[in-house]
C-alpha cells in the first residue's frame, strides 16, 4: 500500500478562514470541556506535522490533565520556595498551586536541540515554534481555544528537572487548551503595508 500523502491540489477556503479567524482565548478564562483524548490524539498529531529539516523530530509532548494539573502546582509551589523565597507568599502560593487548573488540558511543548550536526540548532529551535503554532490551530479547528504561554516554570532550573527534562532541553511553550467562558475579544493585528516591502 502507497503510504504517501496525495498533494493537496484542490483549493482550501475553509481552511484560509480558519486561520484568518483564529485568535488565543485566556487561560485564565478558560472551562470545561476540553478535548477528549482521541481529539488531544488528533491535536498532536497535528501539531507534529510540522517542517522538521533532518527529521530529527527536535521535540516531544508531556501532557497534564486530571490530578496531574494539581501536582503539577505543587511542583511549582515547591519549586518558588526554594527558587525565590521572598516571592514565596500564601497569596502567590495559592495562585501557582492552581495555575495548571486553568484549563482541562495542559501541554508542555519540549524543544530538544541537537548540537555537532548539519542542521542548525535554529531550524530545530523554529520547527518546535511551528509544533506550538500547529497546536494552536488544531484546536481552534475542533471548537476549543488554546493558550501559549511560557511563564516563569518554563524557565526554573527546579520545575525542568522535576518534570523530566534532560540536559539541554528547554519548553517551547505551555499550551492550555479549554472552552473559553468569555466571548473572545479581537485583537489589534500589525498594517501589512507597514511590514512588507519587496526586494
Amino acid at each position: 500500500m502507497d503510504s504517501a500523502t496525495p498533494a493537496l491540489n484542490r483549493p482550501a477556503p475553509d481552511a484560509i478562514d480558519l486561520l484568518l479567524s483564529r485568535r488565543s482565548g485566556s487561560a485564565k478564562a478558560m472551562t470545561g470541556p476540553g478535548p477528549s483524548p482521541e481529539q488531544l490524539r488528533t491535536v498532536l498529531t497535528a501539531a507534529a506535522r510540522v517542517p522538521d529539516h533532518g527529521k530529527l523530530f527536535p521535540w516531544r509532548f508531556i501532557l497534564f490533565e486530571g490530578d496531574a494539573r494539581r501536582r503539577m502546582g505543587e511542583v511549582l509551589a515547591e519549586a518558588l520556595r526554594e527558587t525565590e523565597p521572598q516571592a514565596a507568599t500564601p497569596e502567590r502560593l495559592d495562585v501557582e498551586r492552581h495555575r495548571f487548573e486553568r484549563a482541562p488540558v495542559v501541554v508542555a511543548i519540549v524543544s530538544r536541540t541537537r548540537e555537532a550536526i548539519p542542521i542548525p540548532e535554529w531550524e530545530q529551535l523554529l520547527s518546535a515554534g511551528a509544533v506550538c503554532q500547529n497546536m494552536l490551530i488544531a484546536c481552534h479547528a475542533m471548537g476549543f481555544v488554546a493558550n501559549w504561554l511560557t511563564e516563569w516554570c518554563a524557565f526554573n532550573p527546579l520545575v525542568k528537572e522535576r518534570i523530566g527534562l534532560k540536559p539541554g532541553e528547554r519548553i517551547a511553550g505551555f499550551v492550555y487548551i479549554g472552552t473559553s467562558a468569555i466571548p473572545l475579544e479581537e485583537r489589534v493585528r500589525p498594517d501589512l503595508d507597514k511590514i512588507v516591502s519587496r526586494f
